[in-house]
């Protein structure tokens, strides 16, 4: 469903400022995985998954989603192929517009405008039993400005509408590193149950190495733009937060076996 094919990027080129941010790295993610992504500041981690929404080209390399070859293909373009939620609550979604005016854009994401718009009786049937899905009584405030949504809220339709049109790969980007611990078991075991339930392929980064462990069926650790560790299916069942620690130490040549090495 994803390939990354020998991708390099380096950021300001030629200056004294130049960062090596992707060195040569691939990595095939198959239909059906959800994989956690970690790593300390400066890893990749970010850098990856911008490359591969499209936020900016690669100096180097293929990506190609579900086999079709998008690099050099604007952020816009690949729109229909990709679903994303972020780390800010506050992006992802209109704040001035209603509920269910953000679903109807997510809903059409991919596809031609025209100056006819609007939500019409069946979306809204269809949007009210989705929301209730998550749990949250948004199914009653469909005409309620996003805006006014707590953080976890606005995370959990952030989701809803990433995975509408079922994507071909869903990037969750930190999504649950600004809310508070209670808000985010609750985020995650939702991106948890939308994954499943519609079959998506999806990446998911975090600084957090209980969640990368618990979530997921592979979990990839990222180290100066390389992939250091790729671990799944039994193996990563009974990871410990103490075996990766001390794999991250002896893969990353790194003496100081705490969680400020990793997470830094």
């Amino acid at each position: 469903m994803l390939e990354l094919q020998h991708i390099s990027k380096t950021f300001n080129p030629g200056t004294v400022n130049a960062k090596t941010a992707l060195r040569d790295l691939s990595l095939t993610l198959h239909e059906g995985d959800f994989v956690t992504v970690i790593g300390g500041n400066g890893a990749g981690k970010s850098t990856m998954l911008n490359a591969v929404a499209g936020t900016f080209m690669v100096d180097e390399g293929k990506i190609l989603i579900d086999g079709t070859d998008v690099t050099h293909l604007p952020e816009h373009k690949r729109a229909a192929l990709i679903g994303r939620v972020f780390q800010d609550p506050m992006m992802g979604t209109a704040p001035t517009m209603q509920i269910e005016e953000n679903l109807a854009l997510a809903a059409r994401r991919g596809q031609r405008r025209g100056l006819k718009w609007g939500v019409t009786n069946a979306e809204r049937e269809e949007y009210h039993e989705k929301l209730k899905t998550l749990g949250l009584g948004l199914e009653d405030r469909m005409t309620a400005k996003v805006g006014l949504l707590s953080g976890g809220q606005r995370q959990a339709l952030t989701l809803l509408m990433a995975s509408l049109k079922r994507p071909k790969l869903l990037l969750l980007d930190e999504h649950t590193a600004a809310l508070d611990p209670t808000t985010a078991a609750k985020v995650l075991e939702l991106s948890d149950r939308i994954v499943e339930e519609n079959g998506l392929t999806a990446m998911m980064i975090t600084h957090n190495m209980t969640d990368a462990i618990r979530h997921g069926n592979r979990l990839i650790m990222m180290n100066e733009g390389k992939i250091i560790l790729d671990i799944a299916g039994e193996e990563k069942k009974k990871l410990t937060k103490k075996d990766l620690l001390e794999r991250f130490a002896a893969l990353a040549g790194v003496q100081e076996e705490t969680d400020a090495v990793l997470l830094s």
